[in-house]
């Protein structure tokens, strides 16, 4: 097979920066440490970028193998690596948005004590990131989705010291183990019933396959499986939870993680397996069916949250479930494309949110700024582009998949008009909760002013050491500027189906055309576009009426809604009936009573005798247990870093 591209570097140099800066950064400067961890993704950008040069030329799909892997008996999955237009896609939006966040982290986090682990962790997570975008088989997919959802651990509970951060870390851990249960047992399925986890060995047996139209079959129910480690990985309903919490990370890290990379893993996973899922119609109707609620219901709580980054997260929570939606109806295409433009814009607004908490010193709760257009413009120029962006408005990269996904929903064979009419109504609030952020953080008057006691006012000094607000650095700057381009151009490629043709070979085309059986007009869908933009404007007009022209109505109309706002303002009490139902069932009561039977019952009588002599051992040993968990995640990281690399380094003498 023709290695020429060496695609094993695009995750090995990610690999490289964080082991380097893993265990000799502590002792390197900031600006060792940057160098290392810049080059180390930038290099990857600018191998996927070679590559892509390449690809016109390249047979399709190419792979590229690395290592032997597994053997037993029929059974094979190695390390082999896959590129086709799809994973191009993906990989360009991982290693391109992924280096401008490492640009960007450089100023945001050069204070912070822990300057090297960050960094680490940071191409820890680009090097498992790519590892699931290029697998050729789900087991190395596998392998790809557990590394990112361990790299989110370390991130989102990078700072450990606090006990909201630390719990928000555990809490997408275990969220994400419940749908990686699911994704397994899909993977069990398939091994059991296809002897293979290879994708195009799966795809080519499921092909000539009758579709399941009459009931629940083997392929509707491996779908429905797949689509609950998906639900886990991209925050849908009901494992959606663990996303709002994990706003506790550092800025870059919600911009990296849960708005471009690892939340769309779920998506990608969807549109690689639709082979499996147009044989299942069922499973298709269950993904649209969670998709759509998903993105109306994360809308309604983004409304009334006053912090800015909560307002973002529920953002992102409904714009995958407007990526899922375009999956269920078939549009996978479109899905891709929504997820593209989204790591634009999303980005972008989770850099600027961050370039906002910046200027006004750590900050988040809305309700406390105001103003902030005259005191950071740039700021406000780039921020205001990607609301624009993600509202809808056309000529920009949101209109453009947003309303594809609208006229698939309506007019695709698996559509319907209950799809299209959620979307839209989801579209009208996501345009007025994201103008209401704009309003309510850039216009007015700034809310953090002090008045001392002689009534003079001062902006005074907070916890951060930060006076007035303040312009971020060129180095946080340069990112948002780039990710604004890419959200007002971003979207061209979608004009005339050229997106989706680009992948067709991959994911087929879903153009609904006369001899298709579809109904739907020319005239149909620029009517449906221009409804569209029309809740998008009428978002702007009624979130300027309220937050900009009469600022008295919102408290108002809060009191007019009584304990319907109170349940909204506590996203339904939903963290709350987790806790009740599943939470403190696990750590109280009869549970607790059992554990401590078996501990001391079992356990320790059982263990005693032997103590004295184990003493001695674990004297020797016990310096290697410090009882922290990422101490011990880190540890697994070297472990497989220095596995994979042996790996490599067979493929590559072969």
């Amino acid at each position: 097979m023709n290695s020429s591209l060496h695609l094993w570097l695009i995750p090995i140099l990610p690999l490289a920066g964080a082991a380097i800066n893993g265990f000799f950064g502590k002792k390197a400067s900031r600006h060792g440490v940057s160098a290392v961890g810049l080059l180390a993704s930038g290099a990857s950008f600018a191998w996927a970028l070679w590559v892509a040069t390449r690809f016109s030329s390249l047979a399709l799909p190419y792979q590229e193998y690395v290592a032997h892997w597994i053997r037993s008996g029929t059974f094979t999955a190695d390390f082999t690596l896959y590129l086709d237009q799809l994973s191009l896609v993906m990989l360009l939006v991982v290693t391109g948005v992924g280096f401008l966040i490492h640009i960007y982290s450089v100023g945001y986090m050069w204070d912070d004590p822990g300057y090297y682990r960050f960094f680490s962790y940071l191409n820890l997570f680009m090097f498992f990131m790519l590892t699931l975008v290029l697998a050729n088989n789900y087991l190395v997919m596998f392998i790809g989705w557990e590394g990112v959802g361990l790299s989110s651990y370390l991130l989102i509970g990078y700072w450990f010291t606090k006990d909201s951060a630390a719990s928000a870390g555990k809490k997408a851990f275990i969220v994400n183990r419940i749908g990686d249960f699911g994704f397994l047992i899909g993977l069990f399925l398939l091994i059991q019933h296809f002897g293979s986890l290879n994708f195009t060995r799966v795809f080519e047996a499921v092909g000539p396959m009758p579709t399941e139209s009459a009931g629940v079959g083997l392929l509707t129910i491996i779908g429905i499986l797949l689509m609950v480690g998906a639900c886990g990985k991209s925050a849908q309903i009901p494992l959606y939870v663990w996303l709002p919490d994990a706003m506790e990370g550092p800025t870059p890290v919600s911009a990296l993680i849960h708005a471009a990379t690892m939340v769309t893993a779920g998506v990608y996973m969807v549109a690689r397996s639709h082979v499996i899922f147009e044989h299942a119609p069922s499973a298709l109707t269950v993904v649209a069916i969670i998709g759509t609620l998903t993105a109306f219901f994360a809308a309604t709580i983004g409304i009334a949250q006053t912090d800015i980054k909560k307002v973002l997260a529920y953002s992102t929570v409904s714009q995958l479930g407007y990526m899922f939606m375009a999956c269920g109806v078939g549009a996978f295409s479109a899905a891709i494309f929504h997820l593209m433009t989204h790591a634009f814009f999303k980005g972008l607004l989770f850099l600027a949110a961050g370039s906002v908490i910046h200027a006004v010193g750590g900050e988040q709760d809305m309700r406390k700024m105001g103003g902030l257009r005259s005191y950071i413009p740039w700021t406000f120029l780039t921020m205001g582009i990607a609301t624009l962006a993600i509202t809808g408005i056309p000529p920009l990269a949101g209109f453009w998949s947003k309303d594809e996904i609208l006229w698939q929903a309506y007019s695709s064979p698996h559509g319907s008009w209950v799809f299209w009419l959620i979307g839209v109504l989801t579209a009208f609030i996501t345009s007025f909760y994201m103008f209401r952020l704009l309003f309510m953080t850039f216009f007015g008057d700034y809310h953090g002013a002090q008045v001392d006691a002689h009534g003079h006012v001062s902006h005074g000094h907070d916890d951060h050491g930060h006076g007035e607000p303040h312009e971020s650095p060129i180095v946080m700057l340069a990112p948002l500027f780039v990710l604004a381009l890419l959200s007002v151009v971003g979207g061209i490629v979608g004009i005339g189906n050229r997106f989706e043709h680009f992948l067709a070979p991959v994911l087929g085309s879903v153009e609904v055309t006369e001899a298709a059986g579809g109904t739907a007009s020319h005239l149909t869908e620029y009517l449906l576009m221009g409804m569209s933009i029309g809740v998008a404007a009428l978002g702007f007009i009624v979130a300027y009426v309220l937050y900009v022209s009469k600022p008295y109505l919102p408290q108002k109309i809060a009191d007019a809604l009584g304990n319907f706002y109170e349940a909204v303002v506590n996203k339904y009490y939903v963290d709350e009936l987790y806790a009740t139902l599943f939470v403190k069932p696990l750590v109280d009561g009869s549970t607790r009573i059992l554990w401590q039977g078996v501990d001391r019952k079992v356990i320790d009588d059982t263990v005693n005798d032997t103590a004295d002599g184990a003493r001695h051992v674990s004297d020797e040993v016990r310096h290697m247990q410090s009882g922290n968990l990422r101490s011990y995640a880190g540890w697994i990281a070297a472990g497989a870093a220095v596995v994979i690399a042996y790996m490599v380094w067979l493929g590559v003498g072969r």
